[in-house]
């Protein structure tokens, strides 16, 4: 069993005691009732983690640092799910497993079918939950590096933006598997609809904009299970999965 992992956003230093943020002492204390004496795994985001051990809790909670560990668990392979819009509760499940299966971004877009509509003031609430249910993602499966979940998107104003690496975007019955394309030579996107599916325009849009078409067998995937589809094969073929680095 994994000592219970917190991340700290605000930095951490080896080898001193550090006040616990109030999320996470909360969480130790009251959620998972560890005391004082109990080792825990602390990581900032920068890299590495480091083992501590909690000092005091209540009203100052503490815990003491040893040195800064050279932990990592990101693939070769830097995968941005681009994600669009879907019911609530089927977005946090797709943002909690992209992280698990090791994606290095998400980005939500509006799709002309999106079921969910978000704007404004609900759409920075929401975005701001999912980036803390990429959070408990990383605590649970020890990745030390949180994944940013980008404020969404139409999906024009996301393929307006300079490509970085290869973007691929999911089309049932599109020609081509995935196992004869060549390796990205660099970071990878991967499109993934709404629960109606991209409307041709999108496609079409998606074209011009030099994302090849992708379809994962024969079968019409659920939106929340294509993406994570897609993210393990890429991770089989590519990435960390297969237990060699391809990129």
């Amino acid at each position: 069993m994994m000592n219970p992992r917190f991340f700290c956003p605000d930095g951490l230093a080896p080898d001193c005691e550090i006040s616990l943020p109030a999320p996470v002492a909360h969480h130790a204390e009251r959620v998972l009732r560890l005391a004082v004496g109990d080792p825990v795994v602390l990581f900032d985001g920068r890299g590495g983690e480091f083992a501590a051990t909690l000092t005091a809790l209540g009203k100052q909670p503490l815990a003491r640092l040893g040195p800064r560990l050279p932990i990592e668990q990101e693939s070769p392979l830097a995968i941005t799910l681009v994600q669009a819009l879907a019911s609530a509760d089927k977005m946090d499940w797709v943002v909690q497993k992209a992280v698990e299966l090791g994606a290095v971004a998400i980005q939500p877009v509006a799709a002309e079918r999106s079921v969910l509509k978000l704007s404004g003031d609900r759409a920075d609430k929401r975005v701001a939950h999912w980036q803390q249910i990429a959070v408990a993602a990383c605590e649970q499966s020890g990745r030390n590096r949180v994944p940013v979940v980008g404020e969404i998107l139409s999906l024009a104003r996301y393929l307006a933006q300079p490509a970085e690496g290869t973007r691929l975007i999911l089309a049932p019955g599109a020609a081509g598997a995935l196992a004869r394309k060549a390796a990205p030579q660099g970071p990878l996107a991967v499109l993934i609809g709404p629960e109606g599916g991209w409307s041709a325009a999108e496609l079409a849009l998606a074209e011009r904009a030099g994302c090849a078409p992708l379809a994962l067998g024969p079968r019409v995937l659920r939106t929340e299970t294509a993406g994570l589809a897609a993210l393990a094969a890429l991770q089989t073929l590519w990435g960390d999965f297969s237990g060699e680095a391809h990129v």
